[in-house]
């Protein structure tokens, strides 16, 4: 038997949606499970191969504050998809957060960053870039009361991050790791 969504119920409608949804197993068993939706995302991780620096941001992360006590999350820029082309998302999102003009993105692929609760798919990047590419203050967006800081790193320290622990953005981990598999002369002394 295969896998089907039976019923499912809106709970709550704001910036996601929250739904109920009824669904029968594989086995046959009837079950009901909590569903976040918000859209599909996109994030990229900007780096600077002349210089071995990243771009990334820090932010107010709410679900953070109110869990861990965690003010705040060193990020990769990401944001909701809000045309049909994930990479013109992607470049749209790195002026808006970090002020940085993206040309050549790599598309790494796309993953579920919270399969059990959400319907989220990210489409994940990394691009290049150089001073030149930094043509705004970036901060995020004032109607959205971002207050986006803009945090430019060694690739060392970031990998170094990565190996302690302290780099806990699962999106900009698995970017980091990826940049560290696809061009590991970037991270050497």
């Amino acid at each position: 038997m295969a896998a089907a969504i039976l019923d499912e119920a809106l709970l709550y409608d704001g910036w996601n949606r929250l739904l109920m949804v009824k669904a029968r197993t594989p086995s046959g068993a009837v079950i009901h499970r909590s569903v976040e939706d918000h859209g599909d995302a996109v994030t990229v991780l900007p780096f600077d191969p002349v210089r071995r620096m990243a771009l990334l941001v820090r932010q107010l992360r709410v679900a953070l504050l109110r869990g861990h006590g965690l003010a705040d999350s060193l990020e990769a820029p990401a944001g909701i998809l809000d045309e049909d082309d994930p990479a013109a998302c992607a470049r749209r999102e790195a002026m808006e957060e970090a002020g940085l003009l993206l040309t050549d993105l790599v598309p790494l692929g796309c993953a579920f960053p919270m399969a059990g609760v959400s319907t989220e798919k990210m489409h994940l990047f990394l691009a290049e870039y150089g001073p030149a590419s930094r043509v705004g203050a970036g901060g995020g967006l004032s109607e959205e009361n971002e207050e986006i800081e803009v945090v430019e790193i060694g690739l060392a320290e970031l990998a170094a991050m990565a190996d302690g622990g302290s780099l806990t953005d699962l999106k900009t981990y698995a970017l980091v790791q990826t940049l560290r598999l696809k061009r590991p002369e970037l991270f050497g002394g």
